[in-house]
């Protein structure tokens, strides 16, 4: 991705299929939210709708919306939009529900040649793993990583009510070793991404993304066992049965949910933080 002026933070959202019109609407809120921000005041953010490989090589970030994950990959790839994608994978990137699915290194679920992964999340996603449309639904979720955005009077981070329609989970977290692409590929029903190598880019200005980083969990759905009336059963039950619905690994973000279509800003702006502080590093050490 290329680098703007020093004061110009450009962030694209890829704009193939998808509610990427709710994520610049949701992108405009948020960067008000953080325009105080004293670290911040020196960046101005800039949105931008991505159909072409030269709008996303003017991109310092991205963002991979929620919609059908097998008509963004066959709309990027005939459209010339798949191989760059993947290279631009180690720059901050965001992927919601479909994105999230495309930037997973294994997909299951998934017909033999019906869909391309971008990669960039050493995880496995289970596809649709809440079944279908019709059974969509909203749950309450702890944010910890919201936690410095919470109000004095807060305690904790007011949970964030997400949107799941046709949600993937993350399944497993893959080791970082040699071969577990391989292992994957000979599962049955799974797509794997492209063995990839951190760009020449990333190794002589980011450090901290010169290497693969292992993959963080940042929010857990816990099992929906509403019903138990014991409480220490009830909480048991629900700490085993969590279903991984958010993952950052390096500067690649992915969610299961979708924040765009909520209103709720919070993680827009936390995530616009993330990429202000990765395009400032990256500039930084290009400087010097």
């Amino acid at each position: 991705m290329a680098q703007g002026p020093d004061s110009s933070i450009r962030i694209g959202v890829l704009a193939l299929q998808g509610a990427f019109i709710e994520h610049i609407q949701l992108l405009q809120r948020a960067a008000q939210i953080v325009s105080a921000t004293p670290s911040l005041l020196h960046w101005t953010f800039h949105f931008l709708e991505v159909r072409t490989p030269a709008e996303l090589a003017s991109c310092d970030a991205l963002i991979i919306p929620g919609g059908e994950s097998t008509a963004i990959s066959l709309v990027a790839q005939r459209s010339g939009m798949l191989e760059p994608l993947r290279e631009v994978q180690r720059h901050p990137t965001w992927g919601t529900c479909a994105g999230l699915i495309l930037l997973s290194e294994s997909a299951n679920k998934t017909k033999t040649g019906g869909q391309d992964l971008i990669g960039g999340l050493d995880v496995r996603v289970n596809r649709n793993h809440f079944g279908r449309q019709i059974e969509s639904f909203q749950a309450d979720l702890d944010l910890p990583f919201l936690a410095e955005d919470k109000s004095e009077e807060e305690a904790s981070p007011r949970p964030f009510k997400a949107i799941f329609i046709r949600a993937p989970v993350v399944e497993k977290i893959l080791p970082i070793v040699e071969g577990a692409h391989e292992a994957e590929a000979r599962r049955d029903g799974t797509v794997i991404a492209p063995s990839r190598e951190i760009a020449e880019e990333v190794k002589a200005t980011d450090k901290q993304n010169a290497q693969v980083q292992p993959v963080e969990v940042m929010a857990v759905l816990p099992g929906r066992t509403a019903t138990i009336k014991d409480a220490l059963v009830k909480e048991k039950l629900d700490k085993e049965a969590s279903d991984i619905v958010a993952v950052r690994q390096g500067n690649v973000f992915g969610t299961s949910f979708h924040p765009e279509l909520t209103g709720d800003a919070r993680i827009h702006a936390w995530w616009l933080k993330q990429v202000a502080e990765a395009v400032e590093r990256r500039r930084g050490l290009a400087k010097a």
